[in-house]
């Protein structure tokens, strides 16, 4: 097993502008579908939540570039777990061009999301769900916080 959670994607013409390289909306495009294909094959019960009053708030999103790439270029979007506290979760993502050659790193982002109960006119802050926390604990970064499960009392980070 690797220490990401990967999706692939082969790069389609209507992701490029006039020049021909990848329009930078598209690389945030990827971390949400990322994000997503993850809930779905690994904590399905967490979107099963969602369905009901669990809120995944994006509190932030970056991304640096490093190289272009272009229409039919094939893509790796690899997602780890960058940070975890009580409610909120930090995600890094590489963007890596396959080639018969090799790897090429093209960029690099990352994104924060708050977990959130409540009706839209007063949610509030809640613990992220057991069964995210269980399903990330594999990609974690050597700098990614606090331990997964470790518990601190008196209103520290669990």
């Amino acid at each position: 097993m690797s220490d990401y959670y990967e999706i692939r994607h082969t790069v389609g013409f209507e992701e490029t502008n006039l020049v021909g390289n990848v329009y930078y909306v598209n690389y945030l495009r990827w971390q949400g579908r990322c994000r997503e294909m993850f809930l779905k094959e690994r904590a399905p019960g967490v979107l099963a939540d969602v369905r009901e009053d669990l809120k995944l708030f994006t509190l932030r999103v970056d991304c640096e570039f490093f190289a272009e790439i272009t229409a039919f270029d094939e893509l790796s979007v690899r997602m780890r777990l960058g940070e975890l506290t009580q409610t909120q979760v930090g995600f890094s993502f590489d963007y890596v061009r396959l080639d018969p050659e090799g790897e090429t790193l093209v960029a690099r982002g990352s994104q924060r999301i708050a977990c959130m109960r409540g009706p839209n006119t007063a949610t509030v802050p809640t613990r992220v769900p057991e069964e995210l926390r269980a399903a990330l604990a594999p990609y974690a970064t050597d700098g990614a916080g606090p331990m997964v499960g470790q518990a601190v009392e008196r209103g520290a980070v669990v």
